[in-house]
């Protein structure tokens, strides 16, 4: 039988939990940084591997930042099969990923054990690899997109500032809160224990949904008229939330599409290529219904919903593109 920290790697387990049924997300061991000039990791296109999966949000903000800066070539990627068992990511041909041509690896816990062999914890994506030093560079989703941003602005492709300096306390700000309440919020309804732990995260959920719609009413952006990290941070779980969230996790007052601003917005983005074109509904259902057992034991995959994603949004008149 598997132990208790391999079947984490599939659901919460009970070091997952706090007191009073909240789940709680386990601290990333592993925060290097790619920097411009010296360190530990240099900024050497194509040496490092980002590990993802699709149907992870968290892995989803790299993806984006990757495709809008243009660094595609400095740092490829490793796409892992969306369906997860008790021995974590695994990179196999399918549809949509294929195997690890690049290292080599069959699971990306050999990774961790390469970097640590005493690890003991989830195997997470993202995750930046180093084969000169066989080590996990970083396995932190709430600064990698920052440190792509700011560091290798020397390798971008298509510059755009995505974090610029007047606005980042205001960033931070919002975006802390909406990481606590919504982007983290969905995943405490879905894994609570306890009715009362539930219907704590889901007010959180739709507290912070109806600021959103708020903001979005006075300008095309959430932190004004201009594309940033907030929504950045925003988008991946917008877009997962009719598909997933509003069902699966229980997080069922109101959809997406019943926010006229926040469907606009997110059509708005998702019309993007750096934002469409990294979405993956078919991994991102297929793992959260087949792989969350303690949720959906008959791991049935659900055909909706018919969303139009390319119906015009009208937010151009709100503000600049």
């Amino acid at each position: 039988m598997a132990d208790e920290a391999q079947v984490s790697q599939v659901g919460p387990s009970t070091k997952d939990m706090a007191g009073g049924g909240t789940f709680v997300r386990s601290q990333y061991a592993f925060g290097g940084w790619i920097r411009g000039s010296g360190g530990d990791f240099p900024a050497d296109p194509g040496r490092y591997t980002l590990y993802v999966s699709h149907a992870c949000p968290w892995c989803h903000r790299v993806m984006i930042v990757r495709s809008l800066l243009g660094l595609e070539d400095f740092l490829p990627v490793i796409v892992a099969d969306p369906i997860r068992d008790e021995r974590g990511w695994a990179f196999r041909d399918g549809p949509g990923h294929t195997p690890d041509t690049r290292n080599g690896l069959t699971f990306l816990s050999e990774a961790y054990l390469a970097t640590d062999p005493g690890f003991v914890g989830r195997y997470t994506v993202p995750a930046i690899w180093d084969p000169r030093s066989r080590r996990i560079v970083s396995n932190r989703f709430d600064d990698m997109t920052i440190m792509l941003e700011t560091e290798l602005t020397a390798f971008h492709r298509h510059p755009l500032d995505l974090y610029p300096a007047a606005l980042r306390p205001e960033i931070d700000e919002l975006n802390a809160r909406m990481y606590r309440m919504f982007n983290n919020g969905v995943y405490r309804a879905g894994f609570s224990t306890t009715q009362a732990a539930y219907e704590a995260a889901y007010d959180d959920v739709f507290a912070m949904l109806d600021e959103m719609e708020a903001r979005l009413a006075r300008s095309r952006y959430l932190v004004g008229n201009r594309l940033t990290e907030a929504d950045v941070h925003a988008f991946p779980t917008l877009v997962r939330f009719d598909s997933v969230y509003a069902t699966h996790f229980k997080c069922n007052r109101r959809r997406i599409v019943d926010y006229p601003n926040l469907w606009a917005y997110t059509r708005d983005l998702y019309q993007r290529p750096a934002f469409g074109g990294t979405t993956d509904f078919d991994h991102i259902k297929r793992h959260y219904y087949m792989t969350h057992g303690h949720i959906n034991p008959t791991r049935i995959v659900p055909k909706g919903p018919d969303l139009d994603w390319a119906a015009p949004h009208g937010r151009e008149a709100l503000g600049s593109g």
